[in-house]
């Protein structure tokens, strides 16, 4: 259970939303401003946000934006009538979790909800503090915690589940088609060339060795470059 935002605004859909969610044991805050969302985000912290993006006083992608900034571990699924597939991948690679396109079933985008918050709680391990590349990399699968040269990383749903996947097996490479479905447990058409821009975000999280910690593997995909500690 977690907080959501709903950011829609179409009122009777806003409230069926709003409904579902309560239904399911989530608490909620919505409204239909986009500069409404914006101060609802910065003030509130919740846990997802559901994004309109055909919002009248300000463009949804500048909430997506905000909730990416890295001010922020909110995760975000776009609720949206822009259906085309090039238009999916843009808010996928500004860092969506998810995308539902207008008409939607409001069961299916509770389960979404679910899914995305479950991801956040998900664990790499049994449990408690793994270490990689001489405790370089901690992470607590427990506490939903990485530290890097002991900075703590502020990661979308999204980037924890792609550490967590390569984190599994450490030097082990992860297609593109293994890591969507790991990380969202389910696949997604065209979702898979946007993990490329959710492995660039990490990157740029994980700092001047991003793409060492990050590896690309040819041909293949992804793998972690740091051993687990014995």
């Amino acid at each position: 259970m977690g907080t959501v935002l709903v950011v829609e605004d179409d009122r009777d859909l806003r409230d069926l939303v709003r409904r579902y969610l309560e239904r399911a044991g989530h608490a909620v805050l919505s409204t239909g401003s986009g500069v409404e969302g914006l101060s609802l985000l910065a003030d509130t912290g919740p846990d997802l946000v559901v994004l309109d993006l055909g919002l009248p006083d300000l463009d949804g992608l500048e909430i997506l934006r905000e909730a990416r900034s890295g001010r922020t571990a909110t995760g975000v699924i776009v609720l949206t009538a822009r259906s085309d597939v090039e238009d999916r991948i843009r808010g996928l690679s500004l860092g969506a979790d998810d995308y539902v396109t207008k008409p939607f079933s409001p069961t299916e985008l509770t389960l979404r909800v679910g899914a995305v918050l479950a991801r956040t709680a998900a664990t790499t391990t049994d449990g408690g503090a793994v270490r990689f590349g001489g405790s370089r990399l901690i992470i607590d699968a427990t506490l939903r915690r990485a530290v890097l040269d002991g900075q703590d990383l502020d990661l979308t749903p999204t980037e924890w589940g792609l550490l967590g996947t390569l984190a599994s097996v450490p030097g082990r490479p992860f297609s593109r088609y293994e890591l969507v479905n790991r990380v969202r447990g389910y696949e997604f058409a065209g979702y898979e060339r946007s993990m490329d821009s959710h492995v660039k975000n990490l990157r740029h999280k994980l700092g001047p060795d991003g793409a060492t910690i990050v590896e690309t593997v040819v041909g293949v995909g992804y793998r972690l470059g740091l051993r687990r500690d014995a």
